[in-house]
């Protein structure tokens, strides 16, 4: 009996042991892809536009990939595949996860609909693998179990999505997150003195002017206050605060933590 074929492309081979030589490969799919996506947005990425684009008729792309979400995830793991990991192995691990957020970052940058691409997937390719080989090699020597790395992982990658999202939204509204900030901030603040609320006058008011924030010290400030408070010691963190031990949570699987 014939065993049904995996249901993962990158479990499947990228060419049959039989027929005739391919005219494209994944590869090149996917480039062609990533670039209908840079230019016009991922509603741009079709079956048919791909095709298209590489100059072949619709059908013939089926025998490569199965689906668009298949489509999907080699353009996603080919712009992973741009993360360098050259500037990894200081010897701090918050300094190499720091160092991967950035890489992160410029990656959702050059490519926006990267952000809606993994909004709704969990990337496991080879390059999303190789990037949680590497977060993880940063946390080798951290004593923490590896349940809590993979955990810790998988929010540090959400909060970079995050911020770099509104990073994305605000210049194409034509500010700066820390404009955007400050508009919220007055608002807010005008809220707060008519009395009603008074936790947030407390939080708003009263406190030292600030300079002006840029986008990348929030990016970093945030991160080094999430990884720092996530990666405490185990035993940290087992009790709640009505001093009862938390149930434990289940492990955070790789894919929910493999890529940015």
């Amino acid at each position: 009996m014939t065993e049904p074929p995996a249901r993962s492309i990158w479990l499947r081979p990228e060419r049959a042991g039989r027929g005739p030589a391919p005219t494209f490969d994944r590869d090149g799919i996917a480039a062609a892809g990533i670039a209908l996506a840079d230019a016009d947005g991922l509603p741009a990425v079709t079956m048919r536009a791909v095709a298209v684009a590489l100059g072949a008729g619709p059908a013939s792309l089926y025998r490569y990939v199965a689906t668009r979400d298949e489509l999907l995830e080699l353009m996603i793991d080919r712009v992973y595949g741009e993360i360098s990991y050259a500037e990894l192995g200081s010897g701090h691990w918050l300094d190499d996860l720091l160092a991967l957020a950035w890489q992160s970052r410029g990656v959702y940058l050059a490519h926006p609909w990267l952000l809606d691409a993994t909004a709704t997937r969990t990337p496991v390719g080879p390059h999303a693998v190789t990037y949680l080989e590497h977060a993880l090699a940063a946390l080798a020597d951290l004593d923490v179990r590896p349940r809590t790395k993979l955990e810790a992982i998988a929010i540090f990658n959400a909060v970079v999505s995050t911020l770099t999202r509104a990073e994305v939204i605000q210049r194409r509204a034509g500010q700066t997150i820390p404009q955007w900030q400050q508009a919220q901030a007055e608002y807010l603040t005008q809220v707060a003195m008519a009395g009603h609320h008074p936790h947030l006058a407390t939080a708003l008011t009263g406190q030292p002017p600030e300079a002006e924030d840029s986008s990348e010290s929030l990016f970093e400030r945030v991160l080094t206050r999430v990884l720092t408070g996530l990666l405490q010691p185990d035993d940290i963190g087992a009790t709640s605060v009505h001093g009862r031990a938390e149930a434990e949570p289940p492990a955070a699987g790789p894919g929910a933590s493999a890529a940015p």
